[in-house]
């Protein structure tokens, strides 16, 4: 057991100290052989309690009397019928994100800003859901029905303006229940100032039909009180390594590549080059940071754009490339490459639900 402690909040007022668990100090490997189940991390008494407060004071502000209940599981979600959300069990504990972003390499809500924008979506489920407004005609005209069956995959049209922008891959464009959510995310963020950044949209219209829902029910109580708690992490018995592994292949790619041509365009393997830095040691240098900015400009999975790279860098092995220009002028050239080559995913009918 690692002797050293962290502070937890103390219901009368004061703090306690916890001690580390015993699993903090263990390396990745001995780590993913630990059952969910046997993690033993909190809400309480962590970062995660302080962003649920200040979502609180933001359902306040907008004058929502309403409050979801929370708890940890594997994934964000908030079931049907249940209006609660499930945290990700690796936002409870620094050691534990470390291992999300080692295996995803990235950590889903890591940072504040990031969590909040995800809480306000999830929200958006979940007051639907505590006051059944997918049952209301007006909310299945704008938005569509929640009976409509739930995609594994969807086809994003990044230039539609009757969706709003909230979370990344154009999300509010996969369902209507996310829709939904998505809509009612951007209504209740501070300062989104929603009137004007989406004057003219056809996705105003939902905007405003949100606004005069919650006014509706701002002061009322919720219809389903439900404190239900689906999937909670101490009931999973699987192992962290079962875990990712199943992840792992829910976020990755299912369609050949056709990079051939590309990659003969920015390197070569004529006798020219024979001297010049291989095309493959090169894009690994380079692989994470191209992989973190192609993410940045297409909201997709790092992990997903890795896969492209790894691709790539196999490929570029097997043709025996080399560079062919300046190492500057390869990284931008590779970096578009990398974009155009994500965003044909995107646009390939195969692109996954984020959530």
């Amino acid at each position: 057991m690692s002797g050293e402690m962290r502070t937890s909040s103390d219901p009368s007022g004061g703090s306690r100290r916890s001690p580390e668990p015993a699993w903090a100090d263990w390396p990745d490997e001995k780590l993913l052989d630990l059952r969910m189940c046997n993690l033993d991390v909190r809400i309480e008494g962590g970062d995660l309690e302080g962003r649920i407060a200040h979502l609180y004071g933001e359902l306040k502000d907008s004058g929502l009397r309403f409050r979801p209940h929370f708890w940890l599981s594997d994934e964000w979600f908030t079931p049907d019928d249940v209006p609660g959300i499930a945290i990700p069990f690796y936002l409870a504990h620094p050691r534990l994100a470390r291992l999300e972003l080692s295996q995803m390499l990235e950590v889903e809500g890591g940072t504040p800003e990031w969590c909040m924008r995800i809480l306000r979506h999830e929200t958006g489920h979940a007051i639907d859901h505590a006051f059944l407004l997918r049952r209301r005609r007006r909310r299945q005209q704008l938005f569509g029905k929640s009976s409509d069956p739930y995609p594994e995959y969807y086809t994003p049209k990044p230039y539609s303006k009757s969706f709003v922008l909230h979370l990344d891959t154009w999300y509010a464009q996969s369902h209507p229940d996310e829709d939904f959510a998505e809509t009612f995310a951007v209504w209740m963020s501070p300062e989104s100032r929603w009137r004007e950044r989406y004057a003219g949209w056809p996705a105003l219209k939902k905007l405003e039909y949100m606004d005069e829902l919650m006014r509706e029910v701002a002061g009322k109580q919720p219809l389903v009180t439900s404190k239900e708690r689906m999937d909670r992490l101490p009931r999973l018995r699987k192992t962290l390594r079962v875990h990712y592994k199943r992840k792992r292949e829910h976020y990755g790619l299912e369609y050949p590549n056709f990079y051939d041509r590309d990659l003969r365009r920015l390197f070569s393997d004529t006798s020219e080059f024979t001297g010049n830095v291989t095309a493959a040691s090169f894009l690994k240098r380079i692989r994470k940071g191209v992989r973190r900015k192609v993410s940045d400009w297409t909201g997709e999975y790092q992990y997903t754009i890795d896969q492209v790279l790894e691709d790539m860098i196999e490929r570029c092995r097997e043709l025996n490339l080399r560079l062919a220009v300046t190492e500057d002028q390869a990284k931008l050239d590779f970096t578009v490459l990398l974009t155009v080559q994500t965003m044909n995913y995107l646009h390939s009918g195969r692109h996954r639900v984020a959530l």
